[in-house]
């Protein structure tokens, strides 16, 4: 099979032929040529397409044995696909070779562009293996050592405490409070330039002051010491959302996957504030924002809900909610940081909200404008507006320590 003559060829309609006489190449093109002419018009006569370019030069081959002519027909076209599709079905009603009877069929219109593509990215492959080939462990380090300096000099000393930061921090709407400078360098190098480090454990006055204007989100070490900060964060600042390095894991060793991972799952301070307050509990003591009270005495079980402690205690410590029918039947289940928007927009009754977290106002809210029945969370935060038909239940409302 002969070469096609690409140039700006979109498409090639790949046709065999098949006919019943001797012929030659001319008269296969003189019949397509003559037996399609006014068949589609002006705007798809071949002649005319030919003219203008938008049509290649028709390559035919064809042998004679036995009487009997074959062989095949390469048409290049720079038309669309639809027009070319047309142009296809129009070869397919030739029905003569000169005097001889003749029949066309069209086997595949192959797209040019498939194989340059392919073309390319197997060059592409080879020059980049060459290239990786050719830079050496020196180049790797000298590059690494370009970009340390550039995120380097993108740290700035901010507020009168003087803390490392991203050079974001001043302008952006939101920031995040991470422990120290190595974390923010981590931060930086993977494009996240509005996190401030808090250095050490005594929250600066920087940092207060920040938390006051700005959306904030502490990301910390999924250690003890991360625990401790957020502990000291929570009581001194206004912290709008928590996200935590896996456990073990420090923030200035994350993977940018696992940055990502981290503050997508932030969750709201005040779930975070009921979860240390249930931790703290366990310990016979209640701990909300840094105020440690005597433990308050145990209040008898509403019995109503006692059908609802099976399903509180298969959801402690998973952070999720259940939504529940009149008949205690789970109709849907949701991360607790996604309750208020799922509750708003669901669209069945909901009898009871149960969930592993903290009962808010703007969810005591939700439930009521829902018509919600019971409410039931790990504690019951600063709610100040309760509605009478609304019954708020905790752990302890249901016995479960």
């Amino acid at each position: 099979m002969g070469k096609v003559d690409l140039g700006t060829t979109k498409y090639v309609i790949k046709a065999k032929i098949e006919i019943n006489g001797v012929v030659e190449k001319p008269d296969v093109v003189g019949a397509i040529f003559g037996q399609t002419e006014g068949l589609l018009g002006n705007d798809l006569d071949l002649r005319e397409l030919q003219k203008t370019g938008r049509i290649g030069r028709i390559e035919v081959n064809v042998d004679s044995k036995g009487g009997k002519s074959r062989g095949y027909i390469n048409v290049p076209s720079s038309l669309d696909k639809v027009e070319t599709a047309i142009l296809a079905a129009a070869l397919e009603t030739i029905d003569r070779v000169g005097p001889c009877e003749a029949s066309i069929t069209i086997e595949t219109i192959e797209d040019v562009r498939v194989s340059k593509r392919k073309r390319v990215v197997e060059r592409a492959k080879n020059i980049l293996g060459t290239m990786i080939e050719e830079i050496t462990p020196d180049s790797m380090e000298i590059t690494e050592e370009v970009k340390e300096a550039v995120r380097l000099r993108e740290i700035v000393k901010f507020g009168r405490d003087r803390l490392p930061a991203g050079p974001n921090v001043a302008d952006s709407d939101a920031i995040i409070v991470v422990e120290g400078r190595a974390d923010v360098l981590n931060l930086l190098k993977n494009g996240i330039k509005n996190a401030i480090a808090v250095e050490g454990t005594s929250i600066p006055k920087t940092i207060v002051d920040l938390s006051k204007e700005k959306t904030v989100t502490a990301f910390l070490d999924g250690d003890r010491g991360g625990e401790l900060i957020l502990r000291e964060l929570l009581q001194v600042a206004e912290v709008d959302f928590v996200a935590r390095a896996p456990n073990g894991k420090e923030v200035e060793e994350l993977t940018k996957k696992e940055i990502f991972k981290g503050l997508r799952n932030k969750i709201p301070a005040e779930q975070v504030i009921g979860m240390l307050a249930s931790k703290q509990e366990r310990k016979g003591k209640e701990w909300t924002r840094g105020v440690e009270v005597p433990e308050r005495p145990k209040r008898k079980k509403n019995k109503k809900a006692e059908k609802f402690k099976k399903f509180f205690k298969d959801l402690s410590g998973t952070l999720k909610a259940y939504l529940l029918d009149e008949e205690a039947n789970v109709i849907k289940e949701v991360a607790v940081r996604d309750l208020a928007l799922a509750l708003q927009n669901s669209k069945e009754k909901i009898y009871a909200v149960i969930f592993d977290g903290v009962v808010t106002q703007r969810l005591v809210e939700i439930a009521s404008e829902k018509d919600v029945s019971y409410l039931v969370g790990a504690k019951v935060g600063n709610v100040t507006k309760k509605p009478a038909e609304l019954k708020l239940l905790t752990s302890r409302d249901l016995g479960v320590a």
